[in-house]
């Protein structure tokens, strides 16, 4: 009887690969054995040849929800049938580097599951299977067995074990499996004496527990299911009327609230001292989203998907507490992924408040303890488990943007899924990239792939450093990873960088210095597929700030390049920082850098002497800052992008004194320009394309009239910043397309952090689509510097070739 040897390649174990394909073997009636090895799943199968075509076709089509295909290997074998069934066999060659799967939110027959009154997981919190659940968040060491776990310290029943070790069922070799009898338990306590004693009307909702001081500790202590339920309900019940709850979730403790409360909204923003950038939300499910936002199809797919991320989606309709998104157009949304939100939700028929559990700047909590510690100033009650959260993950963030949803965070859902390399680079070496400063997530280019980590934070927090180190040593023991190269940003003041250099002190490595804007070039190129010996590509890379070739201060930059080499073609006009790092802060500054380097400041003083933002610059200690950058004291030259979006939003009047967080002010721009944005045009011929050497140099002088001429016009601010928008749009399109005739390159990236105002990257990519240049615009991995580390890496790799 005729046989065939499978090699299935991809995230093909931990997903319930081998029970489908077992299933889809026993259909085609078939016999044989699959099992995992150290490449990833082999199949042996026999039968007639119409029957192994049909399944060899049918594999592909048939994957479980959490698996992916990279490649399936097919050739004949010699042996003949040695068994009368087919069978799940172990693995071979001792056991197998197991590839980590995402956490995955809870799937719709574990949705049923705890909805069923007869099922015996009916509104366990815990619940899941080989389709959705922890992986990621639980896991310690490989392979990725349950001793190797969190889930370690819960012995499965008898009922969990059978289920575990059935081939048909679908919980089998799920390793976060468990039940009520077995799995976690939760309980609710109050963050302290004091809380518990202002709260005394929660007396009536003890239902099948009291409560009780435990260690200093008002807790309710019932663990069994009917008080694993009350104790969701009471949560419930605390959130509508009007506490701050932490709960424990999948990857850290998050903050919740009654998101139309817009009392304890605020006390939230106050207690956490977060008091601009906005808070995510949860509601129960899509119905509810629409009654407070817009969402289209692409959006739905994107909420509805197993990573179930934070989606930002245009506010419409009903309105929830303003100080949810203050100043913003767009509301956070992501739907239950774990049935304890799903049994949450259900008891609330209004969004909530889902913030990370931490003090602002700080990364989430993850233990009880830290827990108890570090949120007993913010939260009044804690909703607390007893499953450890081995890896911190934050939800992911995604925005539709020019027909793709794209990421903006990658972390929870997405991280570690590996990207398979494109041509050329199946046998690069091994190299750990270190990635940025902001934003911070790390890259192992390993094997023909590259697996970013998910989303770290920004590396001038001490606690995140921690995080940073610990999440890098887990990666590399996970995937058995030793690299022969380290990868880092040119700039020697990151953090990354300095923790690199380290590294590669400490073991002899050899270390990679890339020029941070070529990294995000190289970035998009490997998510496209780009071959490694492709002719360059084009590329707007606009952002904050990065290090460029002689210390300069990148971040407004048209570049040709590829994996291996990069040109610098075009910038912007360089302009003063006044203050260094404050003018990051306080974006006046940066208006006042780029007037006076436009303009005689005594004959702008007069002229516009009304405008609100002349009024304001006058009361500035503008002789200092002259002197500063006359004197280029603490004022570097900079091209970037985010700071020509400061200046303008200051002349606006949009937190010209100071930003709370990064791009707060350029949002503001954006969310102002939106809704006129289709009825305006750029201000004609307003900027020039100099030479400068070798470069090509955006300058804003008309540009800069325009604006001040409108302003005392008293034209709408909007119109303006809308214009604003069409003619930085314009500008770029007009010096791509000289730089295309000059270079021959039709394909084209944008990159970068300002390249996440959707005005902008929508008006640029359709004019470039319109006259037939290719875009290779970043969708998978973060535009902004969480997917700096990607690019790094695939230039290392790219040199060593």
């Amino acid at each position: 009887m005729p046989g065939k040897a499978i090699r299935a390649r991809g995230v093909v174990q931990g997903v319930g690969f081998r029970p489908a394909i077992w299933h889809l073997a026993r259909e085609f009636g078939l016999t044989g054995s699959v099992w995992n090895d150290a490449e990833g799943v082999m199949i042996h199968v026999h039968g007639d040849a119409a029957a192994l075509e049909g399944f060899a076709a049918a594999i592909p089509k048939q994957l479980p929800p959490l698996a992916r295909l990279d490649a399936l290997e097919i050739s004949d074998l010699v042996e003949e049938a040695a068994d009368s069934e087919f069978r799940i066999l172990a693995s071979q060659s001792g056991r197998a580097e197991t590839a980590i799967a995402a956490d995955a939110a809870t799937c719709p027959d574990c949705l049923a599951d705890i909805a069923d009154p007869g099922n015996r997981r009916y509104r366990y919190p815990f619940t899941n299977c080989t389709h959705c659940g922890p992986r990621l968040s639980i896991v310690k060491r490989v392979p990725y067995d349950r001793c190797h776990t969190s889930m370690a310290a819960f012995a499965m029943c008898p009922a969990c074990q059978r289920e575990y070790d059935d081939p048909a069922d679908r919980r089998f070799h799920a390793q976060a499996n468990c039940c009520p009898v077995c799995g976690p338990k939760l309980w609710l306590e109050a963050a302290s004496i004091h809380t518990l004693g202002e709260g005394m009307q929660l007396e009536p909702l003890g239902g099948s527990g009291r409560w009780s001081v435990q260690d200093g500790v008002p807790t309710q202590s019932v663990g069994t299911m009917s008080g694993m339920n009350e104790f969701i309900r009471q949560t419930a019940d605390l959130i509508r009327q009007g506490y701050i709850v932490a709960i424990k979730g999948l990857g850290g403790f998050h903050l919740a609230c009654d998101a139309g409360n817009a009392i304890a909204v605020d006390e939230l923003r106050r207690r956490k001292r977060r008091y601009a950038k906005p808070f995510a939300l949860m509601a129960r499910d899509v119905d509810t989203i629409r009654r407070y936002a817009a969402i289209n199809d692409l959006e739905l797919i994107a909420l509805q998907s197993t990573a179930a991320p934070i989606v930002l989606l245009p506010a419409t309709g009903e309105q929830l507490a303003e100080a949810i998104a203050p100043g913003d157009d767009k509301l956070g949304f992501m739907l239950p992924y774990t049935p304890l939100h799903a049994l949450l939700l259900a008891e609330l028929h209004a969004p909530i408040v889902l913030t990370s559990g931490n003090v602002s700047d700080e990364p989430q909590c993850i233990s009880n303890d830290e827990a108890r510690e570090k949120l007993v100033g913010i939260a009044d009650f804690l909703l607390l488990h007893d499953r450890a959260i081995v890896n911190r993950l934050d939800d992911s963030v995604a925005r539709l943007m020019a027909g793709e949803i794209r990421l903006l965070r990658r972390a929870r859902g997405y991280a570690p899924e590996a990207l398979t390399l494109p041509k050329g680079f199946e046998s690069s070496m091994p190299v750990l990239a270190m990635g940025a400063e902001l934003k911070n997530s790390f890259c192992l280019l390993k094997n023909g792939q590259a697996i970013v980590s998910q989303h770290i934070g920004d590396l001038e927090n001490a606690a995140v450093q921690q995080d940073y180190r610990h999440a890098i040593a887990l990666y590399r023991q996970l995937h058995a990873f030793t690299p022969t190269c380290l990868a880092i940003d040119s700039h020697d003041g990151y953090l990354s960088n300095q923790y690199g250099r380290q590294l590669a002190a400490e073991t002899g490595l050899q270390v990679v210095s890339v020029q941070h804007h070529h990294a995000h070039l190289a970035a998009s190129l490997a998510e496209h597929g780009v071959e490694l010996d492709a002719p360059p590509v084009l590329a707007a890379i606009f952002d904050g700030l990065g290090l460029g070739e002689h210390g300069e201060l990148w971040g407004g930059e048209f570049l040709l390049g590829d994996y291996r080499h990069y040109t610098r073609l075009g910038h912007f006009q360089p302009i003063a920082l006044p203050g260094g790092s404050q003018a990051m802060r306080e974006p006046w500054r940066n208006a006042y850098a780029q007037l006076r380097h436009y303009f005689d400041w005594q004959t702008l003083q007069s002229k516009y002497a009304d405008l609100e933002i002349m009024r304001l610059l006058a009361g500035k200690p503008l002789a200092t800052l002259d002197t500063m950058i006359d004197k280029t004291l603490n004022s570097p030259l900079s091209s970037s992008c985010g700071r020509w979006f400061d200046a303008f939003a200051a002349a606006l009047g949009l937190h010209p004194e100071q930003v709370h967080f990064e791009g707060q002010a350029a949002i503001a721009m954006e969310v102002l320009a939106t809704p006129v944005f289709s009825y305006e045009q750029a201000y004609p011929a307003t900027w020039s394309m100099d030479r400068s050497g070798d470069f090509l140099v955006l300058s804003w002088q008309g540009l800069w009239q325009a604006v001040l001429d409108d302003l005392a016009c008293g034209t709408d601010k909007a119109r303006i910043a809308a214009r604003i928008h069409h003619t930085l749009a314009a500008a770029t399109v007009g010096v791509l397309n000289r730089l295309s005739g000059q270079t021959g390159a039709d394909s084209i990236v944008l990159s970068g952090g300002v390249f996440q105002n959707r005005l902008l990257l929508e008006a640029v990519s359709e004019q470039l689509r319109q006259q037939g240049k290719t875009l290779l615009s970043p969708q998978r991995y973060p535009m902004n510097d969480g997917g700096l580390a990607l690019g790094q890496a695939m230039i290392a790799a790219a040199r060593h070739h």
